[in-house]
Parts: C-alpha cells; sequence; structure tokens
C-alpha cells in the first residue's frame, strides 16, 4: 500500500520496481491517491495498481487508514512512494512475517540514494533525508520507519488505527509506541531493505533544506508532545554547534542540518509565544 500525493514521478519508478515482486507473490498493490491528481491514477493504472481517493485530503496517516480499510489481506505492507525496492525485498518481508506468527509488525533497513550525489559530505553526519540501519541480524527493535513496514491486522486491534490529527516526524512512531505499549513486539528483518529516493534536482542543498526545516519544525512539535523537548537554549546549542560543523569542516550537507535545527528553533519561539 503506497500512500501519495501529486509526485508522479517518484510513484512511476516506485511501482515499476514493486509491481513485478507484488505479482509474482500474488498480492495486490493499493496506491492512496491522497492529493486526487490525475496525474498520479494515470500513473497508478498503467502499473495496473487499485487507486482510491479518499476526499478530502488528509494527510499521510488519513491515507494509511484507507489504504489499510482499503485492503482484503491480514497482512499489510507499506511504503511511501519515494521508494525504490530491489529484487527480493518483498519476499524478504513475506518470509520474515511467516516465519514469526506471533509478531505482528515488521520493518526493513532504509538507504538514502541522492541521484547525482547530492551535497558534498565530510562524513561526519548522517544522511539529510530519512534512514534505517540496525544492523545485519533479524531482531526486535523499538521502532522501524513507515516507509518499510508490514503489519498484521491483529496490530491494528492492540493499537488502534494511525492517529490522523498527527503531521510530520512521528506519525508511524506515535501508533508503534502505541503498540508496543499494549505488549505488541516490533521485528527488524535485515534483507528486507529499500532504497530511500531523491532525485537530482530535489537533492539540491536548497531542496534539501526546505525538507529539513519543515521536518525540524514538526520533529519539534512531537518531542514537546512526548514530554522529550529539550529546552530553547538546547536548541540554540545545536543550531550554534550546526554552523560550527559547517565551518571547521567546510561542509556543504551540515546546511541540510543548520535548516533542520533552525527548523526546530522557530517551534521552540512560537512554543514560547504560545
Amino acid at each position: 500500500m503506497i500512500p501519495t500525493r501529486r509526485r508522479p514521478q517518484y510513484l512511476d519508478i516506485a511501482l515499476a520496481t514493486v509491481v513485478p515482486q507484488v505479482r509474482a507473490a500474488g498480492a495486490e498493490v493499493i496506491v492512496v491517491n491522497d492529493g486526487q491528481d490525475p496525474d498520479t491514477d494515470a500513473v497508478a493504472r498503467r502499473h495496473g495498481a487499485h487507486v482510491i481517493a479518499p476526499p478530502p485530503p488528509g494527510g499521510l496517516n488519513a491515507a494509511r487508514n484507507a489504504g489499510i480499510d482499503a485492503a482484503g489481506a491480514e497482512l499489510v505492507v507499506l511504503i511511501d512512494d519515494d521508494i525504490a525496492a530491489p529484487a527480493g525485498w518483498l519476499d524478504a518481508m513475506l518470509a520474515g512475517a511467516t516465519s514469526a506468527p506471533e509478531v505482528d509488525v515488521f520493518g526493513g533497513p532504509i538507504r538514502a540514494a541522492l541521484e547525482g550525489g547530492g551535497p558534498r559530505s565530510c562524513g561526519r553526519e548522517s544522511a539529510p533525508i530519512t534512514t534505517l540501519d540496525l544492523g545485519t541480524a533479524d531482531r526486535d527493535v523499538p521502532l522501524v520507519w513507515g516507509a518499510n513496514m508490514a503489519l498484521r491486522r491483529r496490530a491494528l486491534e492492540r493499537a488502534g488505527r494511525f492517529d490522523e490529527r498527527w503531521h510530520g516526524p512521528g506519525d508511524e512512531e506515535d501508533w508503534e509506541r502505541r503498540y508496543t505499549a499494549a505488549g505488541g513486539v516490533v521485528r527488524y528483518l535485515a534483507g528486507a531493505g529499500l532504497d530511500h529516493r531523491r532525485t537530482a534536482e530535489d537533492a539540491t542543498i536548497a531542496c534539501l533544506s526546505r525538507a529539513a526545516y519543515r521536518q525540524g519544525r514538526a520533529s519539534r512539535r512531537f518531542d514537546v508532545r512526548k514530554g522529550a523537548a529539550p529546552s530553547l537554549a538546547g536548541e540554540l546549542r545545536t543550531l550554534a554547534g550546526c554552523h560550527w560543523h559547517v565551518v571547521r569542516r567546510r561542509c556543504p550537507r551540515g546546511i541540510v542540518l543548520i535548516a533542520q535545527s533552525a527548523g526546530r528553533v522557530a517551534e521552540a519561539l512560537a512554543g514560547h509565544g504560545r
């Protein structure tokens, strides 16, 4: 199940890599067109996906709920529209679920794939987009990410539905924490890895920084909700450290870290104003 909003070019690559594996497994592909975009519909139908467009556009968690409702299977695999699935990904996910019938939530590695290389890195900072690497062995973990996650319907009986009021970082984390608090187990499947793509156009410093600023604001809101937000002084120290990193290491990718930290500071200042 793939939630998407007005990114048909990304969706086209995702479906091209996923659909052959889905057909071989005898499964179905559901695309949730959250933006009600005709170009997205056209791409999805060309690949043979079932398309639903729940009105009005409600965000990622609302799209996830709508896609799960539309699915006919006991096991639902959630991915994002900006991934590419290497051969063997779905087999590894299904094999992991089959081998652990007592577990209801699974996830796999997410690797950054910046086309054109993206901004130069000094090697000390993490990738400027979401990744997940929890090692080379299958094991139980606190969290996996919704860009590469499978769940059984039993998990929804434990945790309820995804919270449609929540947008941005933490949208799936909130649900997983409810699930594990109710006694559920999350299993990391090391062989079920995906590539998280950014085109060369979207992997520039400017594009990555704009996205990082928005993410920084949303991640600060989620930390406040969890009661784990640093003080404003702490956020300012982190921002200063990001600036120092860029200057000292001459690291262009560090500018993306500055943008994310600046977003967190802006949200902290807005919170003080409120």
